[in-house]
């Protein structure tokens, strides 16, 4: 194994992170160039995290003591493989410790995950402009699900759906 990625250390968030994981989403959406979209608290991340019902996962990557980045996962399930799949939701690496395998460690870490809770699959999105990011995971043998098309309803449009409003 690289010695860069030894260095990085990989926990399970905890309620005390909770700051630490809204910087982290809120350095992504900066470099995302989505900064206006993040609505998130940490009264609301403590309680979908960490709450009765916990709504996703966070482990963190630490360089020594130094936070280098965090991924965001839940589990999803395919009813074509008939198993839950692994969903990383985001996923960031500050901006100083990339190109050091810190990506790559966390993806490995969560693949992992996927094999030992018996996940069908291990996907994820990734904006259409971040070729840096597209080339690496095609690096990974990730491949993009061609002919598929995300559509997103929330917000206002959330609220007439669940009327029955058109």
């Amino acid at each position: 194994m690289d010695a860069t990625i030894e260095r990085l250390r990989i926990t399970p968030a905890t309620d005390r992170d909770v700051p630490l994981i809204l910087r982290l989403i809120k350095d992504l959406a900066e470099y995302e160039r989505m900064s206006r979209d993040v609505v998130a608290t940490e009264e609301r991340l403590r309680a979908s995290l960490f709450g009765p019902h916990p709504g996703a996962e966070v482990v963190l990557g630490y360089a020594g003591d130094e936070p280098a980045g965090f991924a965001l996962f839940f589990h999803n399930f395919s009813t074509f493989v008939g198993k839950r799949g692994l969903y990383l939701e985001d996923l960031f690496v500050v901006p100083k410790f990339r190109g050091r395998g810190y990506g790559h460690a966390l993806l490995t870490h969560l693949a992992q995950i996927a094999l030992e809770r018996d996940c069908g699959r291990f996907e994820w999105t990734v904006l259409d402009w971040n070729e840096p990011a597209i080339g690496f995971y095609r690096k990974l043998g990730a491949v993009p699900m061609e002919g598929w098309t995300i559509f997103r309803v929330s917000g206002d449009a959330l609220e007439r759906l669940a009327r029955g409003a058109p």
